[in-house]
């Protein structure tokens, strides 16, 4: 009986939008490691110039080591995934194929 309570116990991390979470946490605490997130928001222009905040955004990425950009796709990849599986979990009807 006590690995039925297990099995109950430890389903619920074992899903998809777990693994999202998990995903996203690791990718986005190791490039906090990576970065010095404090000096990137100092060095980037106001929030009401989106030309130059993209600009700003593009020359940081491709400016950067492989590890860190591999790191920021990750976490870009893993938010993607955690939307679609909060989606397809608050929407009980709709199936993805």
């Amino acid at each position: 009986m006590r690995r039925v309570y297990f099995v109950h116990a430890v389903r619920p991390f074992l899903s998809n939008a777990a693994g999202a979470v998990v995903l996203m946490a690791a990718s986005l605490y190791l490039l906090g490691r990576q970065v010095f997130v404090a000096q990137v928001f100092r060095n980037m222009p106001s929030t009401s110039d989106y030309a130059a905040l993209l600009r700003f955004f593009e020359a940081a990425f491709l400016n950067t080591s492989f590890v860190v950009q591999l790191l920021t796709v990750l976490a870009a990849l893993a938010s993607v995934w955690l939307v679609r599986e909060c989606t397809r979990l608050l929407t009980p009807g709709w199936r993805y194929s």
